[in-house]
């Protein structure tokens, strides 16, 4: 696990200067020493320059081997990842059987929204299904960003929010599919 500190120098790469950290935010690779956006990250496209280096300075750079539990439905939601690179499944727990795969998140989407509403218990459980790499906050200390910067906390809260939106769209989509009548849907 290494620390990503934008414009700092990672000890084990000899420097590097500073991170590059342009307006069409993105995933973030090693090249020399030094960051370089390498994939849109809407999280990160909606913060400013100064917002996205304080986020990305409470990153960890984190890889995940396939077939990881990265969490389980009701535990504590205390952190949240952007995938960099990977496909996570999205599960709900049901006794007696292995957990359904209710959506799969992949390279620039959010993991995890949980730990930005109280009481801060995972909806969902999480499963990579190959190799994952992403970036991983401690969601107490990002929860402690938004709530002294409202600009900060406003941005981070609307993305999450409309992360929310699209996969509950995506869920009714997938009902709908699975019981109405012919695939029907509105006439």
């Amino acid at each position: 696990m290494h620390r990503l500190v934008p414009g700092r120098h990672r000890h084990h790469r000899g420097g590097g200067g500073p991170a590059r950290l342009g307006r069409a935010a993105g995933r973030l690779g090693r090249r020399r020493g030094r960051a370089v956006v390498t994939q849109p990250q809407p999280l990160l496209d909606g913060l400013s320059d100064l917002h996205r280096a304080r986020l990305l300075g409470l990153a960890d750079d984190r890889e995940f081997p396939a077939d990881r539990r990265l969490f389980d439905e009701g535990g504590a939601a205390d952190r949240f990842w952007l995938l960099r690179s990977g496909e996570v499944a999205l599960d709900l727990y049901v006794p007696g059987r292995r957990p359904p795969v209710v959506e799969t998140v992949g390279a620039g989407q959010l993991l995890g929204w949980s730990w930005l509403f109280p009481p801060y218990r995972w909806h969902l459980g999480a499963r990579s299904l190959g190799p994952v790499r992403a970036w991983e906050f401690p969601a107490e200390r990002v929860r402690a960003l938004c709530g002294a910067d409202p600009e900060f906390g406003l941005r981070v809260t609307l993305h999450c929010a409309a992360v929310i939106a699209e996969r509950l769209q995506a869920a009714r989509l997938r009902l709908v599919d699975l019981y109405a009548p012919d695939g029907g849907g509105p006439p």
